[in-house]
């Protein structure tokens, strides 16, 4: 038998009873200049085809958060109409680096858009089995390492940068051989700012994008916009960010806790292993709240914990960034009338130490608010002090380094909420921690005090500052 197409030699007798060989009419040449480009170009270069039902369409938000949105032509029309039933939608987020997959390479990031491979073998078909179980399926990563300026080399249309570039091939490369026939977004953070995780951007954007209402979010409004109504309770994300032992961070975690929704690591919901507990070092803020702080009005009558002793007296606050120095300031001291230095504003210490002598000179109590980490930047006050014959007094605050790190993330990350940013201070550098550590001397009365206050951390502020603080920002 021969196959459709194929060709038998004729024998002589068909040759003899075949009519005469017809000349073909000439066919216009469909084959153009760019025909000829397209048939050389590589393959990830070429065109898509318009019958191919796939498609990633991608923008970036706020020029900080990749938003690519994995698209499956008819199929994705049949599902919007499905979700007009008035059904909660169950979401299965996950992390995208060494959750979903790993580099092919086994080194620790990839080296192309290519080195790649799933992170185990069950991934593709737990995707599709949630998928079939009508889970919107989404991906939520940290990829500080693209960046987003345009190629000012590039010679064609396309002015991403390589890093923007192979994120981008990477990406399609994986929902391509996943093959979903259901729609995937993924969402993905470059910045130290409101989408990077553990913080709330990405889930806030794809919230908005897919058009869902939250009942009540974590921040106690409610929402006002019409669609579907985003089922918490039975959503899910996967990453493997989760604070044990060997873990980079715990923010995918965090992440979880923050949106509302359990958390699994990879081993926990791939390949069904039990769970590892936490490392006792990760930080959670809830446990450096008091719930039981006592309403304003009986705040107002407590005695402050520092009272003025001289006429005029020279203070120094000791701690590190973020540790509450300012808001000590602003509580405590500045209603007494101490005048206050701070470097931050003056730049240098010299000038600080000139603004504090004149100040002092006058008859002015002054408050050095500054870290005055170690014995030889606290020498040069106290021998200020002693040129004047006046009293210096230490404040030492002694709020545990993750706490202050904490402090700086909710206070940059919220300008606008005065109580937790009265200063509108921006984000300090990881830098500016690690330095106060290798610095710091613990400060002692035998220096030169005349006394010493440790005050410990106790936060401070409405329902509204306490929800946000509340939160892993870190």
């Amino acid at each position: 038998m021969t196959s459709p197409g194929s060709k038998r030699p004729m024998s002589s007798t068909e040759r003899a009873i075949s009519p005469p060989t017809k000349k073909k009419p000439k066919v216009a040449a469909s084959v153009t200049s760019q025909t000829v480009v397209n048939f050389f170009k590589p393959t990830s270069q070429k065109p898509i085809p318009s019958q191919s039902k796939r498609k990633i369409s991608w923008h970036i938000a706020n020029n900080s958060c990749i938003v690519g949105q994995y698209l499956v032509g008819q199929k994705d029309e049949a599902q919007k109409e499905e979700q007009k039933d008035g059904n909660k939608t169950r979401i299965a987020a996950f992390d995208f680096d060494h959750t979903l997959i790993m580099p092919k390479s086994n080194s620790k990031f990839s080296r192309s858009a290519s080195d790649w491979k799933w992170w185990d073998p069950s991934v593709p078909s737990k995707l599709k089995q949630l998928a079939a179980d009508g889970y919107t399926l989404v991906i939520v990563s940290n990829q500080k390492a693209v960046n987003l300026k345009p190629d000012a080399k590039a010679k064609t249309g396309n002015s991403d940068s390589k890093s923007l570039s192979v994120l981008k091939e990477k990406v399609t490369m994986v929902l391509d051989t996943l093959d979903l026939d259901i729609p995937v977004s993924i969402y993905a953070a470059t910045q130290y700012d409101e989408y990077r995780k553990p913080r709330m951007g990405m889930w806030r954007e794809m919230v908005k994008d897919l058009g869902l209402d939250i009942p009540d979010d974590v921040e106690g409004k409610k929402s006002s916009r019409l669609g579907r109504t985003l089922d918490l309770g039975n959503s899910i994300f996967v990453g493997d960010a989760a604070g044990r032992k060997g873990d980079h961070s715990c923010c995918d975690r965090h992440f979880a806790a923050n949106v509302g929704i359990p958390f699994k690591t990879p081993e926990e919901f791939f390949r069904d292993e039990p769970p590892v507990p936490v490392g006792v070092d990760v930080f959670d803020p809830k446990k450096h709240m008091d719930m039981d702080t006592p309403s304003t009005d009986v705040v107002d009558k407590i005695s402050p914990p520092f009272t003025k002793q001289s006429d005029t007296e020279l203070v120094l606050l000791c701690g590190s960034p973020g540790s509450g120095k300012s808001t000590f300031y602003w509580k405590y001291l500045q209603p007494l009338g101490y005048e206050r230095v701070n470097q931050d504003i003056l730049k240098t210490r010299q000038k600080c130490l000139k603004v504090a002598n004149e100040n002092l000179l006058a008859g002015k109590s002054v408050a050095v608010d500054n870290t005055n980490a170690n014995k030889t930047t606290r020498a040069e006050w106290i021998s200020l002090a002693k040129t004047l014959n006046l009293p210096i007094r230490c404040i030492y605050l002694t709020t545990p380094i993750p706490v202050c790190k904490h402090n700086n993330a909710v206070r940059a990350a919220n300008p606008n909420q005065e109580s937790l940013n009265p200063e509108s201070r921006t984000i300090l550098p990881p830098v500016a921690f690690s330095d106060y550590v290798r610095r710091f001397e613990e400060p002692d009365v035998s220096e030169g005090f005349k006394d010493m206050i440790n005050v410990g951390f106790q936060f401070d502020g409405d329902k509204e500052a306490r929800e946000l603080w509340g939160q892993h920002w870190v």
